[in-house]
């Protein structure tokens, strides 16, 4: 029985001289800008120095050793965190808590301290302590907008946002001025800080505060919303302003166009006056003169007429017999009977006879037969020239003896007063 009590009173000396170390909270929160401390002490019998080390595991980074303590000596790492963390108590000293000031986002992580002891066991690896810790970001000041046209009936958002937070904020909007006025879902979004007021009206106007919150402080931004009742003046002003322009540049667009037609119109007919004045006066023709006593005027017309009658024998060969009736235009065209029947000819009159037919009587010939011509009332078929000489015909038919003026007229032929046509074309 002895024996068995001196075993077990070994076994418990044994046990109480193992090394531990001790974690006094495994999470630790802080707020950015704070000091934070991360408490772990070890229990031991050994009376020996130990060894500390203190080293920060981040995701995606590699360890880094912040702090040491060996053979009496603290050694703080080349890291960030030199000039913000040390031991909360002087060494050596089993509280081998550190605290970390002025805490920024980055300093969250993961902290693990290792004890060693010279003459002391370790087992399950129960030397070692870890502490997470996280830093806190209040949200930063948010920015307030609105967006669409107050106006009377009208629909506007407003929003905010802040442009880092750690943990993601919640908003809330409330009107403070002229009265206090607080919002709730759907109008309101929390989450995504969006306030929506619909069919606005001037009751409606004030100041709105949104507030950007969460654990580890909070931020405010306000806006003024100001419902117009309509257009201002200086909208009306230039909306009226440019209406007025654009009816004038139309009128004056009209008046240019107008303006220039009738210039257009003008020049034309300028120049239709200046070919009529260029164009060539017709040749004074050579008159021929027969026999009688007959004149007919440079200007077309027969001016005096002999009407006696002379009962001589026709002459073998007339001095003349180019007598003719010489149009406006200068063309002439004579009265040459042809051959054979001239019962069944007819003499070709100027365009400048009247549209009645014209019939010349002839008295009896030596042989019993009567010369009878008929001016045609068809002019269209007469010959005009414009101003031009008239072109003699290739083949003229052969001069008749005794078909002179004056022959006719001694035949008892009927002379007749022919108008005749100005330059222009004008009958005089």
């Amino acid at each position: 029985m002895e024996a068995l009590l001196l075993g077990l009173a070994a076994l418990l000396g044994l046990s109480s001289a193992l090394l531990e170390v001790h974690v006094g909270q495994a999470s630790v929160f802080a707020i950015q800008g704070q000091t934070v401390v991360l408490p772990i002490w070890y229990s031991s019998i050994s009376q020996t120095s130990p060894f500390v080390s203190w080293v920060l595991g981040r995701p995606g980074a590699n360890r880094l050793q912040i702090l040491t303590y060996m053979n009496g000596n603290v050694k703080v790492s080349e890291t960030y965190l030199k000039n913000r963390t040390g031991f909360v108590y002087p060494m050596p000293n089993s509280n081998i808590s550190i605290s970390i000031s002025n805490t920024q986002e980055m300093d969250s992580g993961e902290y693990m301290c290792t004890v060693n002891i010279e003459d002391e066991a370790i087992i399950d690896g129960k030397n070692i302590g870890v502490i997470n810790v996280t830093v806190l970001v209040p949200p930063s000041p948010p920015t307030c907008q609105i967006h669409g046209n107050p106006y009377i009936g009208g629909n506007v958002t407003m929003s905010c946002k802040s442009s880092f937070s750690k943990p993601s904020p919640e908003y809330s909007w409330q009107r403070t001025a002229p009265s206090t006025q607080v919002f709730f879902a759907p109008a309101q979004d929390h989450t995504r800080g969006t306030l929506m007021l619909r069919n606005l009206s001037t009751s409606m106007s004030g100041t709105y505060v949104c507030t950007a919150a969460n654990i580890a402080g909070s931020s405010k931004c306000s806006i003024t919303l100001e419902v117009k009742s309509s257009l201002s003046a200086a909208v009306i002003a230039g909306v009226v302003v440019g209406t007025l322009i654009g009816v004038g540049l139309i009128i004056l667009f009209i008046l240019q166009l107008f303006v220039y037609r009738k210039k257009k119109k003008d020049v034309q007919e300028e120049m239709a006056n200046e070919i009529k004045e260029d164009a060539i006066a017709p040749k004074t023709l050579s008159w021929a003169k027969g026999s009688g006593s007959d004149i007919v005027s440079k200007n077309g017309t027969l001016s005096s007429v002999n009407t006696n009658r002379d009962h001589r024998l026709y002459p073998a060969k007339p001095p003349s017999d180019t007598a003719s009736i010489t149009t406006a235009a200068g063309s002439t065209v004579g009265y040459k009977p042809p051959n054979g029947n001239l019962q069944s000819r007819t003499l070709t009159p100027t365009p400048s006879l009247s549209s009645q037919s014209l019939p010349l009587y002839f008295p009896r010939a030596m042989n019993g037969t009567h010369y009878q011509t008929t001016v045609p009332s068809n002019r269209s078929t007469l010959h005009r020239t414009n101003g031009a000489q008239p072109q003699a015909s290739q083949q003229e038919p052969p001069v008749y003896p005794g078909l002179t003026t004056s022959a006719l007229t001694r035949m008892g032929a009927v002379p007749v007063m022919v108008p005749a046509q100005s330059q222009a074309g004008s009958l005089v």
